[in-house]
């Protein structure tokens, strides 16, 4: 496994999903400091940062980039020719295939901890004050554990129908993410889990507004539910997929 682990890790070298996974955060970070010119003085440098980072990156880029990011590994696999190797060496096709889950998960990492840093970077420029450590670093890591279960879903539709497909996987999660994230059906969604959590944790609407105090979302007790969910369906999709891989290269 550690080998499979060590050869997917090569193939993400020196290309675009990588520099995707990496500089997609400060790409971000730049926008918000171009909107915040736009919204209300009353609100708080750090708030304002975390209302916009914290809402835009669970809404937009983590379905989006998620599935741009399988498909650019699916591609790359293609282009490789391992799929044929495969019948050439003795290597286990559902590790191969989780192998390629646990490289990506590591890059969705990669970009939560780049996300966060620059947050901080831009909080330390423009915001100054007390800087709200725990909000950041909880934040980034229950964005990052909650859509864990994107992935397994987004490479196995970039393997069975292709790129586009993928894509508007991602799409459509991202609508059924926002419209779901605010209801008591949130639970059913994956694509809503990291936004929905992000309500207590900084204090954001899903459609990007700062709840009032006393908002039923701000309740807390959905971020124990949500790490639950985001840790089970990260397995139980990866293990699903991987059987599927298994029969696709098998034939």
């Amino acid at each position: 496994m550690l080998e499979i682990l060590r050869t997917e890790h090569l193939k993400f070298k020196r290309t675009f999903a990588k520099r995707l996974a990496l500089f997609t955060p400060f790409l971000l970070i730049l926008i918000s400091q171009i909107t915040k010119l736009y919204l209300p003085d009353e609100i708080g440098p750090w708030e304002l940062l975390l209302f916009q980072i914290y809402n835009w990156w669970p809404v937009l880029f983590v379905p989006l980039g998620t599935a741009l990011l399988a498909s650019l590994a699916q591609q790359k696999e293609k282009r490789a020719g391992n799929l044929q190797n495969l019948r050439i060496h003795p290597v286990s096709v559902p590790a191969l295939w989780t192998g390629k889950i646990a490289v990506l998960a590591c890059h969705t990492l990669l970009s939560s901890g780049i996300l966060a840093g620059s947050l901080l970077l831009a909080g330390l420029i423009v915001a100054g004050g007390a800087i709200p450590w725990s909000q950041i670093v909880t934040g980034a890591l229950l964005i990052w554990l909650t859509s864990l279960a994107l992935i397994p879903i987004q490479l196995w539709a970039a393997a069975w129908k292709g790129t586009l497909f993928s894509m508007a996987v991602g799409f459509a999660g991202l609508i059924a993410g926002v419209l779901a994230a605010p209801t008591p059906h949130w639970v059913y969604v994956p694509w809503s889990w990291p936004t929905r959590l992000m309500a207590p944790v900084v204090g954001v609407h899903p459609n990007g507004v700062p709840l009032d105090a006393g908002d039923p979302l701000l309740e807390p007790s959905v971020i124990p539910v949500g790490i639950l969910l985001g840790i089970t369906a990260f397995l139980l999709f990866t293990w699903i997929t991987a059987l599927w891989f298994k029969r696709k290269e098998m034939r």
